[in-house]
């Protein structure tokens, strides 16, 4: 279960070097559309920085998952949500027609990564948790929290 638990961590990487190295880029864009261009601009820096501590959320799951042989239910949620989170990248493409940032990792990465764990996970018997509202609430939270974290330096005021 140690794979799993790690894999985890190792796909999540994967995936988020294609969205550090086009977030920026992308964000940046003005054909977007008009409520997308008001919320979007990042940096390099907010990007690595959001991505980051994304990444802590990611390595606690995992470490979690590799401690319990994949009974955490603060893994198996992390491992829930990384693989739905797939439908978000798709549907952004599909809705904006064009390459959006993570789009190339997402069925090649997330996708048989998370089908992969799921079907291990079975197979190795291990009982697989009822969802928990308040963790997933909280999971939820992590990468708009991170986001704006992220950007709290450039949401300042400046001093006059």
């Amino acid at each position: 279960m140690k794979k799993v638990a790690w894999g985890l961590l190792a796909a999540w990487i994967i995936h988020d070097l294609e969205e550090l190295a086009t977030m920026p880029s992308f964000s940046q864009r003005t054909d977007l559309p008009t409520p997308l261009t008001k919320v979007l601009p990042m940096s390099r820096t907010e990007a690595a920085t959001a991505i980051g501590l994304t990444g802590i959320a990611m390595a606690a799951a995992s470490a979690a998952g590799a401690a319990t042989n994949g009974r955490s239910k603060f893994f198996q949620a992390s491992l829930m949500g990384f693989g739905l989170h797939a439908g978000t990248h798709l549907a952004q493409s599909a809705l904006l027609r064009r390459y959006t940032p993570g789009l190339i990792t997402t069925p090649l990465v997330v996708i048989p990564f998370t089908t992969w764990a799921w079907r291990r996970l079975k197979t190795e018997a291990v009982p697989i948790a009822p969802p928990d509202r308040r963790l997933t609430l909280a999971l939820a939270a992590v990468v708009p929290l991170a986001h704006t974290i992220a950007r709290l330096p450039r949401l300042r005021p400046k001093s006059p």
